[in-house]
């Protein structure tokens, strides 16, 4: 007689007691939020006479929608932790965590040298946005990360000799 792998409590007390911590999807929604807050503050500015400056919306629009694809995921991420078994979907973690690490390079893109300054013709200089941006992006990749790190729907029964 084969010989039941299941505890006698039952697959769904398991299930329960081997769900994902939702802190690090906490985190990476709090890093989606701040980049989005980001996303309209000042990224870039010009000196001189005629100075001016653009928020990350008006700059470039690969900002506004990385913050908006952000959102996106968040909705889905808080969507995963209610209905996923054991609270998460490894692959949409992973896809945050990409988007994330996209967000911290485009701010760092915006930190270092704002692109678009010959194309423009002026002598850009990069404003707070893109640091707040910045920091939004390493929360938001961090925080998935470490969701990335908790237990999946993956089944953890024991095989038996066969590997069934």
């Amino acid at each position: 007689m084969a010989e039941n792998a299941r505890s006698s409590s039952g697959p769904d007390t398991r299930d329960r007691d081997d769900r994902a911590q939702p802190t690090g999807a906490y985190v990476a929604i709090a890093g989606i939020v701040v980049f989005l807050i980001a996303t309209f503050l000042d990224w870039v500015s010009t000196t001189g006479e005629e100075s001016t400056s653009a928020s990350g919306y008006e700059a470039d629009t690969v900002i506004a929608f990385t913050a908006f694809l952000g959102i996106g995921l968040a909705v889905a991420l808080l969507y995963a932790l209610q209905r996923a078994r054991r609270s998460q979907h490894r692959g949409l973690t992973l896809t945050t965590m990409a988007v994330g690490i996209a967000a911290v390079l485009l701010s760092l893109g915006y930190v270092f040298d704002p692109p678009g300054a010959f194309e423009r013709g002026a002598d850009l200089t990069t404003e707070v946005g893109a640091w707040i941006g910045l920091v939004g992006g390493i929360l938001w990749a961090v925080g998935a990360g470490l969701f990335a790190k908790e237990p999946e729907g993956d089944d953890h029964r024991t095989l038996d000799h066969t590997g069934r």
